[in-house]
Parts: structure tokens; sequence; C-alpha cells
């Protein structure tokens, strides 16, 4: 394939037309410098490539080496302003597919909170984030969890993790959990004055 043509047959496709008012927003959005970095580079792309400039559209490589995104970017750019429009042209393509689901839901974080507050299995002081990760997949809460997957669930949800020891352990309970402490003699007197010899 002739990469030559192609390239001609795509410029003479996907033509940038702005009209004064576009190109006015266009050049503001790349002087103002507040909008993200994509945003102002497509804006630069658009107004190079524009055929109703008048000192005339510049040629992709011309733009790459100005710009600095990959000549197919900047077909992409044209293409996208010639189809949907400056708005989209300018924003960045909306996912075909949604983010990857969290490996645990809100569901999956209640169980996993219910089992820190549970006893530990036997032979066991407390658990830790392997025992938890591993409990969760016995209970088929999940099919795998690993220890950091575990440990930022319990982070966002606040649990008590038994301060750095990587494990956890469970609240203590009502007001009587922990004896309070009696004064058995006064507070210390100022000093007293010492007797003359």
């Amino acid at each position: 394939m002739n990469l030559k043509s192609t390239s001609a047959r795509s410029c003479d496709k996907y033509r940038v037309r702005l009209t004064p008012g576009q190109r006015d927003r266009l050049a503001a959005l790349t002087r103002t410098g507040t909008a993200p970095a994509r945003k102002i580079l497509h804006a630069r792309v658009l107004l190079l490539a524009d055929e109703a400039h008048p000192d005339g559209r510049r040629p992709d490589t011309y733009i790459t080496e100005v710009v600095g995104p990959h000549r197919r970017t900047v077909v992409r750019i044209r293409r996208r302003f010639v189809e949907q429009g400056e708005q989209p042209a300018l924003d960045r393509k909306p996912r075909a597919t949604p983010p990857t689901p969290p490996r645990l839901d809100s569901a999956a974080e209640a169980r996993l909170v219910a089992l820190t507050c549970s006893d530990p299995p036997a032979g066991r002081a407390r658990w830790t984030l392997a025992l938890l990760a591993r409990e969760l997949t016995r209970l088929e809460v999940v099919t795998s969890v690993c220890r950091e997957t575990v440990r930022r669930a319990l982070k966002k949800t606040s649990s008590s993790r038994g301060g750095s020891s990587g494990s956890a352990s469970r609240p203590r309970s009502g007001p009587g959990s922990s004896p309070g402490w009696r004064r058995s003699w006064p507070s210390t007197p100022g000093r007293t004055p010492t007797s003359p010899r």
C-alpha cells in the first residue's frame, strides 16, 4: 500500500474548516493554559489544520513536528472534528467498554469487615491479610483476591486494623471493657519549705 497516497486521501476526506468563532475559541483555549494539556494539544492541531486560515493549512507532518502527537493522532483529531464537531474533537474519546469492576464490591467489603470482627481461625491469635484473603476465597465471596486488595478495602472502610501489625482485630465493645484508673494518692503538693537548721 502506498502510504503517501493514503495520507493524501485522508487529508482530502477530513478537511478542517473553522468558523471565525471556532478559531477564536480555540486560540483562547491555547493561550489561557487552564484547560487539560490534551485539550490544548487538540486545539493547536485544529488551528494548524484549518483550511480557512489566511496562511493555509499546515500538512500533518508539520503539525506533528510542531505540536508533538503522532501523525495518526492528527488524522484522528481531524476526522473527529469533521464527523462529530468541535467539542468531541477536543475531548478525550469516551471508553468503548466500562472500566474493570472492583474485585471487592460493597457486599464483599461488608463480609470482609464482618470477618475482621469474628474469631480468627483455630491456632491463630488474630486475622492477617493473607488469612482474610484465603477466607474470602474459601467462602466463595470472590473467586480470588490478593492481600493488597484486602488491605485497601479495609483502609477504605476505616476498619480497625490493630495498628501497623498487619493483622485485623475485633474492636472492644462497651464502656466497661477497659477499666478506669483510680487515683490512690492526692496530687503532688507544692514544694514544702525546708526547716532552718
